[in-house]
């Protein structure tokens, strides 16, 4: 797609906007709040542990509907309506919301990363040390690695797979936003560290999308944006793989981050977006390039236009 405003040609890579997990979540939340309100129940509050997707401005626009974002399980009034977002939870802690709020309890771990669940659990029980290949802050990572019953390490950067020891049984799998060139990487360094290995890739295709959207999109434009929230992991994932190509990039939450003086010397511009960005925020974006003082290179832009 390609809209052209002066001298700036904007390329928006394909896809963008919400995966097939996060809209799926958020569709879930939203007619959660919804009956929550219709029935009366709980002042249309509903509870999550964590924000539902890695977002800041959607996550705001659906607490000015009733969501409520906790840190803690104890911070859930008992019976009351509660979400579990698409990252999951560990097994532990879905127990626990369970006894304190019964059915009440909506699920909607994205199925890719149920699907990185189940593997855990399965390779584990079969008697292999679990490496997991992804941030160990993250709370996907945390779930996935909860559901493992035996000996179980995280790796987040191929220095620390290659500082692996050996293990007679090696089973192997990845966060689902992780970058395919290194979970190829480090598979081939594994097949070197153990008697048995098994691996599962359970990047997510919506992902692999995506990144291969940004590499194809950095041979032809003079600079990309990425619109996405900060502590997405899947958004810097495609940050890192621009940067790595030698393109200019710049990461914005919003249109209101914009600086004009970023778009000097650049007649053609890409758009990219991470999988948990909202189509809302990308279009506003758009918007603002097409309309305002920004595609003309006007120094301090600011993302608004005061004209």
């Amino acid at each position: 797609m390609e809209k052209t405003q002066g001298k700036i040609t904007v390329e928006v890579a394909s896809p963008t906007g919400f995966c097939f997990g996060v809209k799926r979540a958020i569709e879930s939340l939203e007619k959660c709040i919804d009956e929550c309100v219709s029935a009366g129940e709980g002042n249309g509050k509903v509870y999550s542990i964590g924000m539902p997707i890695h977002n800041p401005q959607e996550v705001e626009r659906l607490c000015r509907k009733g969501l409520v974002v906790t840190e803690s399980i104890e911070d859930v009034p008992e019976g009351a309506r509660v979400f579990i977002r698409a990252h999951g939870v560990p097994p532990g802690v879905k127990k626990k919301l369970q006894e304190r709020c019964g059915d009440r309890v909506t699920d909607a771990t994205c199925p890719f990363v149920k699907n990185a669940q189940e593997k855990a659990a399965l390779l584990s029980g079969e008697g292999y040390f679990l490496l997991v290949l992804g941030d160990p802050d993250h709370p996907e990572v945390q779930a996935i690695v909860g559901c493992a019953s035996g000996d179980v390490s995280v790796a987040s950067s191929l220095s620390e797979v290659q500082g692996l020891g050996k293990k007679d049984k090696l089973g192997v799998i990845s966060q689902t936003t992780q970058k395919t060139e290194f979970f190829g990487a480090a598979a081939d360094v594994l097949a070197r560290k153990s008697g048995e290995l098994r691996v599962f890739n359970t990047i997510c295709g919506a992902t692999t999308r995506r990144q291969d959207a940004v590499r194809k999109i950095t041979g032809i434009v003079d600079g990309l944006i990425v619109v996405g929230g900060r502590i997405s992991a899947n958004t810097a994932k495609l940050v890192e793989i621009a940067r790595s190509r030698g393109c200019d990039v710049l990461w914005i939450e919003h249109a209101g981050e914009l600086d004009g003086r970023w778009f000097a010397g650049k007649a053609r511009i890409g758009i990219a977006a991470g999988a948990s960005t909202p189509d809302w925020l990308i279009e506003e974006l758009k918007i603002a390039i097409e309309t305002s003082q920004v595609s003309r290179g006007m120094e301090g832009y600011d993302g608004r236009d005061d004209d």
